[in-house]
């Protein structure tokens, strides 16, 4: 769905630009940015939980969240 995703996003976009959204079709971008965002989002975190940072020292150290300090 993800191709299909995104060429709606960009259909409504231009529609935007060009002439104008309804107010259905204003929501209906909405709904689908914030599904996107959410994939989006979701991949990334599945990325950087896989990524480790090596010390000075030599060794691994899985890489943390900002709040987790």
């Amino acid at each position: 769905m993800e191709k299909e995703l995104i060429d709606r996003i960009n259909y409504l976009a231009r529609k935007k630009k060009e002439s104008g959204l309804t107010g259905e079709e204003q929501a209906e971008q909405h709904a689908l940015r914030k599904v996107y965002l959410g994939q989006f989002r979701g991949g990334m975190e599945a990325v950087l939980d896989r990524v480790f940072i090596q010390n000075k020292d030599g060794e691994y150290e899985k890489l943390r969240k900002k709040d987790q300090e």
